[in-house]
């Protein structure tokens, strides 16, 4: 491990010495990729020169205590010694986490779908309620979101909804929310006030790029037509809604959020790569069974992820047994806690695989 962090430290100072090169800084593209590598290295590079700072602290402390016949200076070597041997405990295992294999998508932004399950009605209701949480998370961390396409029902509950999250990272946190997500409560329409059980499935997917997934022509029909429901002048009157069937897939996208046929198209197209790309990503996944079992939550979309029980006030995220009592705040956003503990036992659980190999 520290052959390997000698030589990314080495590497980090070869990128600091041709970024300040003219001839780099004069190539926007080149001075943008070092610019990215340098900036990926820096946590790691900072943290291994603390690492290495506490080890001489822990060597000098110990020099100390074998030259030392003051007992007050004995004393504060040994303060100084038990100190320093936790930051190098506590930096070794940052070290390591850091060390990890980094998702290549986690920098992406992401397209997330919410789709109503088991429960008609209420479980529209709640998928609209999850989304709801979703976007006031993303703006708790100042992400933007842009509503791609949604087929709401009458009284507020949405049977689906497609939205893209632009931020940094956004897909290495909201990776974490794919998969069903339970509720437990009397539904207003209840007379009987009993507790139903409803279900809504959540799919976080990296957003694709052109050079992720190439669309031929040929295999896309697009048609073009009058959007439906709720629309103020313009939108229930020009052709601006956008369907595209992809015929290898099968997948169809309806997109009509937007006044502009072309930017309804683009937005169909955006959630169409998205989905192509995850398809790729699901199989490689199924390729890697094994890997992906060892992983927090990033893989199978049938598996039950968390339950809202109303009744009671909790929310349990099954696949850490984390149960908190605070569901009124989870359901307005506040969901860190629950992401962290997720990424806490991913991280654990890939340092616990490599100590196997």
């Amino acid at each position: 491990m520290f052959d390997r962090l000698d030589d990314l430290l080495r590497h980090y100072e070869e990128l600091m010495g041709m970024l300040s090169e003219p001839d780099v800084a004069n190539d926007p593209e080149r001075f943008k990729k070092l610019m990215k590598e340098q900036s990926d290295l820096t946590p790691l590079v900072e943290a291994y020169k603390q690492y290495c700072k506490a080890k001489q602290d822990v060597e000098d402390a110990l020099a100390m205590l074998d030259e030392e016949t003051d007992d007050e200076m004995r004393e504060l070597a040994k303060e100084e010694l038990n100190s320093s041997k936790a930051k190098v405990e506590e930096l070794e295992k940052k070290l390591k986490i850091l060390l990890l294999p980094k998702d290549p998508n986690d920098d992406k932004n992401v397209i997330v779908e919410i789709r109503a399950g088991a429960g008609g009605e209420e479980a529209a209701l709640f998928a609209a309620e999850i989304y709801r949480m979703y976007v006031h998370y993303a703006e708790s961390r100042r992400w933007k979101v842009e509503t791609l396409e949604a087929d709401e029902t009458g009284i507020g509950g949405m049977k689906s909804v497609n939205f893209m999250v632009t931020g940094d990272g956004a897909y290495s946190v909201l990776k974490y929310e794919s998969g069903v997500h339970r509720v437990q409560r009397v539904p207003e329409t209840e007379s009987q006030g009993r507790i139903q059980t409803s279900t809504c499935s959540v799919a976080v997917m990296p957003e694709a790029e052109d050079v992720d997934i190439h669309i031929d022509d040929k295999d896309i029909r697009i048609d073009v037509m009058r959007a439906s429901g709720n629309g103020g002048q313009c939108v229930n009157t020009t052709d601006s809604a956008v369907r595209l069937t992809h015929y290898p897939t099968g997948i169809v996208i309806y997109s009509q959020t937007e006044k502009s046929q072309l930017q309804n198209k683009e937005k169909a197209f955006a959630l169409l790569r998205a989905k192509l790309y995850d398809m790729e990503m699901q199989k490689k996944q199924d390729a890697e069974a094994a890997e992906r079992r060892s992983q927090i939550g990033t893989g199978d979309r049938a598996e039950k992820i968390r339950t809202y029980n109303f009744p009671q006030g909790r929310v349990t995220d099954h696949r850490i047994n984390l149960t908190l009592y605070k569901l009124d705040k989870i359901m307005d956003g506040d969901i860190q806690e629950i992401i962290d503990s997720c990424i806490a036992a991913d991280q654990a659980a890939k340092l616990a695989k490599m100590g196997e190999g």
